[in-house]
Formats: structure tokens, C-alpha cells, sequence
């Protein structure tokens, strides 16, 4: 008596397995490894991004296993059978190459026998399509000794050079990611003659090309070459490439050359400027603080009861700050001796022949730029205007510009970098370490003079008081000027202009700051 029939189509076979029994009888466990399978295009290893199921989860055929994603695309992989799932070898996070089993799952004895079993022979659909029952086919020939078979080219339990020779010459069997193989066409350079590469288990890299390109060695002695350049190895030298800011430091270094530098050093008294700060930075106005910082009520009698006050700016809150620095109130008083030197507000206009004499435009306001050491290299972001700007703005303002330029990749759009730049440029390098002073150099297009400033610090000033001297705080200033456009005796009194506004800030409560 028939009392049941089941047909069931397993993933990447040509059969189906039928089963007729009259009774239902108790089958064995066991325990199956599902392995990852060959996704094609080259694929040789992926990673196990995301498991759908846990041990001991029953599964069902179809239902979705695990998720992975190889240097193209993301699959999901699905389970071939029935089972309960009772262990994952692969975690998520970690790479599973193509061969090696992914989790063993547990499955009736039929099921396991049923996939043991071959696709059916030649011979048998030779037959089927002759009209032959199975009982009338010629039975097939055993061989004494079964073919062995051939292993996958990436199976770990095989030599470097076993895999050299299954993978041949064929350059679609090569360990790479796309992006080195689109690197390598554009090059001309076929990859199979650089197996193995230096990186992970044989994967060819970007630098493997380089180096063969750069050496020009033949494809005999690839292995060896390539070698030398694997990171496993500390103590062989290592060729990195600029990346595109510092390779336009490098040209922009170079063109520096071409000007003709006078340098000039001196220090400034911050005393008095000392003195002040605390006071300057208890009345930061509302709008440039933390919304945290913000009084929480409205107070009891508003300035505003009769008229509206002028809207407050519009201030990021990467603009927002609680201290103040002397770095704002230096840059606001050197706005300020700029304003009385229109030389330093002044840039040499560009030309388009060689043959004109050179001419220099001067602005209407100063426009300072910022040496900005960043995560992704240098950059000169300007401040623009600064003598129409309070100090408290210009602190903003610097607060904004160094949270952009530590964005990876950089922040700064060209509304912070114009196309020409400030007319004189100022490098904070005391912000940075102990050093006391720098030697900043000039670059064509970045103005006609840079400054870099020390670390402030106390000192015994000998030539103070009534003879025994005073403490005081003191800056040491170095600046480096265009000695085509400005005179040494013009950039000393430029600088001893700013020394007054630095030393006296008193004289800013006259300005109406």
C-alpha cells in the first residue's frame, strides 16, 4: 500500500529524491556540514556578515541561513534541507573561504543519504531517453579505484605551489578585489604573474603591481620580488604614495623657492592682555554659547518689552565655545595694524604674461588666513574682513574652521578657502608643542607675509620696574615677508604697529569694540 510520496528539489542538483514506505518508521540523526559553495565570478572567500539563525533553531529547505558579502555583492545563502541547526563555525565578522563549512546541521538519516547521492550518469539518461526501465539498463562498470578528485585552487590544506598550478595562468582565478584588477588593466599587467600576492592568503594588492612595475622584473622571479614587499616583514622599506593634499604642499613648497624670504623676530607683552581676559570671557554674548549654557527662563524684565533687539547671527554650533584664548584678540589687533599698513592688506595681482610688470591690489579690509594642521593635511582657511568682526566673532570663527578641518575627509568648502586667500597668514605653532618661535616660510598666492607664534610664557623681564624687573607673560613672534614687495625697515614697523595694539588693548574700548 502507498501511503505517502514526497518530492523534494535541493538546491544545485538534478534530481529529486522520492521515498515510498507503508509505515513511518523512526530514522536515525545525523549530522550534516553545510559548506559554502562556489557563487561564482571569481569569488574565493567571504565574509559572514549576519546570521538568521541560532542553534538550536529548526530550519526548513529555503529558509534563509546566513547573509555574506565578497568583494562584489551581497548574497544570502539558504539552507538545502530540512534540520535543526546545532552549530555555526563561522562567526559573524569572520571570513569563510569557498569549500569550508559555514554550520553542521542536523538532518534524518534519509535526507543524508539522499544527498550523498550523484546526479544520474550518462549512461542513465541515455536510457531514460531510449524508454528503458532502470532494470533493463546495463548495470555500470565498477573501477577498482575511484577517480581522485581534483581540490579547489584556495583549499587551505594545499601548498602554495599545488595552488600555483591549479590556479595556472588564468587571470580570473587570481586573488583580487576589483579595484586592483581594474588597476592592473590599466597598466598591462597580467595578474596571474604575481601569484601569490603579499596580502591575506595570497591576495594580490595594489603595491604587489606597483612594485612589479617600478623593478620591471620578470615574471620568473615575481615570487621573490613580491615578497620583499609584504608588510609582515618590518624591516623592508615601504614606498607610500602622497596623498592629494600633502602632493600639493610638495608642489606648493617647491614654488616657495621662487621668494626671495626676510625674516624678522621679536616678542610681545600679553600682561596686560592677561589681565583683562577673565572679564572678557565672563560676558561672552548668549549667541556664541552652548544651547546648555542658555539661561533656562525669561527674565523677569526684558530689554525687549518696548522694541524688538536686533536678531543675533546665525552661529553653528560647531561655532559655539565657554573660553576665550589670546589667539582671537591677537588676530582682531593685527587686523587692526593692518588697517593702518595698506602694504599688508595688499597681494601681488595675478598676470597672465611674464612680459607686464607686476602690480600689486590692495583691499579694503583684512583678510587673514590660518595655518590648519589637519587629520588629511594642511590647509590655509581664511578669515575675511576681520577688522569689520568683534574678538568674540573671529573666536567663532576659528572654532568653526578647526572643527571642518578635522573631518575625515575635510570639511572646508571654498566659502572658507576663497580662491586668493588672506594677504598675510598666521601660524599657531605654539598651540601645538613648547617651542618658542618657528622659521614659517612663504608661498606664492598665500599673501605677502606669514607669522608663526611661539608658546606664551612667563619670564623675568630684567628691563622692567625701577631696575629689579617684573614678571610678565611674553610671545615670541617670527615672521618671514615677500622681500620682492616689502622692505625690511616697512616689516619692522609693521611690526612694532602691532606690538602697540597687542601691548595697550585698552585702545580697542576706543575703537567700539
Amino acid at each position: 500500500m502507498l501511503s505517502r510520496v514526497r518530492f523534494r528539489r535541493l538546491p544545485g542538483r538534478l534530481s529529486f529524491v522520492s521515498h515510498f514506505h507503508t509505515s513511518y518508521p523512526s530514522w536515525a540523526k545525523v549530522h550534516k556540514t553545510f559548506k559554502l559553495a562556489d557563487i561564482g565570478e571569481g569569488i574565493t572567500e567571504c565574509e559572514v556578515i549576519r546570521w538568521s539563525v541560532n542553534p538550536p533553531d529548526s530550519i526548513a529547505a529555503f529558509d534563509a541561513l546566513c547573509e555574506v558579502q565578497s568583494d562584489k555583492a551581497s548574497v544570502e545563502i539558504t539552507s538545502p534541507f530540512d534540520g535543526t541547526v546545532k552549530e555555526l563555525l563561522v562567526k559573524e565578522g569572520e571570513v569563510a573561504r569557498v569549500g569550508s563549512g559555514l554550520c553542521i546541521i542536523e538532518v534524518d538519516e534519509e535526507v543524508a543519504v539522499s544527498l550523498e547521492e550523484d546526479a544520474p550518469s550518462a549512461s542513465q539518461q541515455n536510457n531514460a531517453s531510449s524508454g528503458l526501465q532502470p532494470s533493463e539498463a546495463k548495470p555500470k562498470e565498477q573501477t577498482p579505484f575511484p577517480t581522485k578528485r581534483r581540490p579547489h585552487p584556495l583549499d587551505p590544506n594545499i601548498s602554495p605551489e599545488q595552488q600555483l598550478l591549479l590556479l595556472g595562468r588564468n587571470h580570473a582565478n587570481v586573488l583580487a578585489t576589483p579595484s586592483v584588477r581594474h588597476f592592473a588593466k590599466q597598466k598591462d599587467v597580467e595578474l596571474s604573474l604575481l601569484v601569490p600576492g603579499s596580502g591575506k592568503a595570497g591576495r594580490i594588492e595594489k603595491r604587489d603591481i606597483e612594485a612589479y612595475l617600478q623593478i620591471g622584473i620578470s615574471a620568473t622571479n615575481t615570487n621573490s620580488a613580491t615578497s620583499t614587499t609584504s608588510k609582515d616583514d618590518p624591516a623592508e622599506d615601504a614606498i607610500v604614495e602622497f596623498g592629494r593634499t600633502r602632493w600639493n604642499m610638495y608642489r606648493a613648497m617647491t614654488k616657495s623657492l621662487e621668494i626671495p624670504h626676510f625674516g624678522y623676530s621679536t616678542s610681545l607683552d600679553l600682561t596686560v592682555l592677561h589681565e583683562i581676559l577673565p572679564i572678557i570671557n565672563s560676558h561672552i554674548p548668549r549667541h556664541y554659547l552652548p544651547t546648555s549654557l542658555h539661561p533656562p527662563h525669561t527674565p523677569a524684565f526684558s530689554p525687549s518689552a518696548i522694541y524688538p533687539q536686533p536678531a543675533s547671527p546665525d552661529v553653528p554650533s560647531s561655532g559655539h565655545y565657554t573660553k576665550l584664548t589670546y589667539l582671537p584678540i591677537l588676530l582682531k589687533t593685527l587686523s587692526k595694524a593692518m588697517l593702518e599698513w595698506p602694504l599688508f592688506r595688499s597681494s601681488i595681482t595675478p598676470s597672465t604674461s611674464t612680459s607686464d610688470k607686476p602690480t600689486l591690489t590692495v583691499r579694503p579690509n583684512a583678510d587673514i588666513s590660518i595655518a590648519l594642521s589637519t587629520p588629511t593635511g594642511l590647509y590655509t582657511p581664511t578669515l575675511q574682513r576681520v577688522n569689520t568682526h568683534s574678538v568674540y566673532s573671529v573666536a567663532s570663527q576659528l572654532k568653526h574652521i578647526s572643527h571642518l578641518g578635522r573631518q575625515i575627509p575635510s570639511g572646508l568648502t571654498p566659502a572658507e578657502m576663497p580662491k586668493r586667500g588672506g594677504t598675510v597668514t598666521v601660524s599657531n605653532v605654539g598651540g601645538i608643542g613648547a617651542g618658542e618661535g618657528a622659521s614659517p616660510v612663504l608661498v606664492p598666492g598665500t599673501g605677502i607675509a606669514i607669522v608663526a607664534i611661539g608658546r606664551a610664557k612667563w619670564i623675568w623681564d630684567v628691563d622692567r620696574g625701577d631696575g629689579s624687573g617684573e614678571r610678565r607673560l611674553k610671545v615670541n613672534v617670527s615672521w618671514s615677508a615677500d622681500h620682492r614687495v616689502v622692505e625690511g625697515a616697512e616689516l619692522v614697523a609693521f611690526i612694532e604697529s602691532w606690538r602697540s595694539w597687542v601691548e595697550h588693548p585698552q585702545r580697542l574700548i576706543a575703537e567700539g569694540v
